[in-house]
């Protein structure tokens, strides 16, 4: 089922982080529906720094093709700003697009970009961004592959510029709507109240972050079709790295936390190993014998 087909389904779709072709394969075991590549984390796992605006787009492009060498789910793709103007935009469209994404968010913060949960940011001019999402629009191969903008103006702005600039987006052939970093359940409210019969809505839950923290069925009785849980899967694995770390460190071995990891058989279990030497022993027969 494409993702356009899941965002027009009778349940919300819920696409929780990921950075590599791993933590990609273990979501979609999970049962996930759509996968969110998200460039926070991202810089936070391969920078090991903080959201604003390192990773390239050849990284991010780099990225999105070994995931999808790894899991068929649908896969939305963090684009920043798009990486610089209009031309720019094109350019990562169409290299995200035969990468294998299934949709990008581009942003109308200025360049360089910072987290959507962190203060002082800076936007483009509402139209320059709509001339991105235009080139965007025009830059894709199929219709299949959704166009997804996000305006950060409700920090900087306010709430009623972020909706005025969220319809500009629409008109100039944005598939989906993020209104980001809204403050409260009133903000989240209005959102939908104003944007949710013109277009799908996406939501960002940040553990810590600006937006109260609500459950994708309580997102979902708001009017949101969309729910991603970005850097939740680094803030997981960074806590218990430091833990694992501070016990190797002070113990000299792994026993003491041997309940809290995967043994080597368990491991390769998920990364399917017997399967790949199976098929390796096939390729290395010779027909007939």
């Amino acid at each position: 089922m494409s993702l356009r087909d899941r965002l027009s389904g009778p349940d919300i779709v819920v696409a929780p982080g990921i950075y590599d072709a791993l933590t990609a394969s273990l979501a979609e075991a999970a049962g996930f529906g759509a996968l969110y590549l998200s460039g926070a984390a991202m810089a936070y796992t391969r920078l090991g720094g903080p959201d604003l605006g390192l990773v390239t787009m050849s990284e991010t492009a780099e990225a999105i093709r070994l995931i999808r060498e790894r899991v068929k789910a649908p896969l939305i793709v963090d684009g920043d700003t798009g990486y610089g103007n209009a031309l720019n935009v094109e350019r990562t469209v169409r290299a995200f697009e035969r990468a294998g994404a299934n949709a990008i968010q581009i942003e109308d913060q200025t360049f360089p970009k910072r987290c959507g949960h962190l203060a002082d940011k800076s936007l483009v001019a509402r139209e320059e961004m709509a001339g991105k999402i235009r080139a965007a629009a025009a830059s894709r191969g199929s219709q299949e592959f959704l166009i997804i903008a996000r305006t950060d103006a409700v920090a900087v702005e306010g709430l009623d510029a972020a909706l005025t600039r969220a319809d500009a987006y629409l008109e100039a052939g944005a598939d989906l709507l993020f209104v980001e970093a809204p403050r409260d359940h009133a903000m989240l409210s209005t959102i939908t109240a104003r944007l949710g019969n013109r277009a799908p809505l996406m939501a960002n839950m940040v553990e810590g972050g600006l937006t109260p923290m609500l459950d994708a069925r309580e997102l979902q009785a708001l009017g949101y079709r969309l729910v991603i849980f970005p850097g939740g899967i680094v803030r997981a694995v960074a806590k218990i790295a430091e833990a694992y770390y501070a016990s190797l460190a002070a113990h000299g071995t792994n026993a003491p936390f041997r309940d809290r990891m995967f043994d080597f058989n368990e491991l390769n279990q998920r990364m399917g190993t017997v399967e790949a030497l199976r098929r390796a022993a096939a390729y290395d027969r010779e027909e007939g014998r």
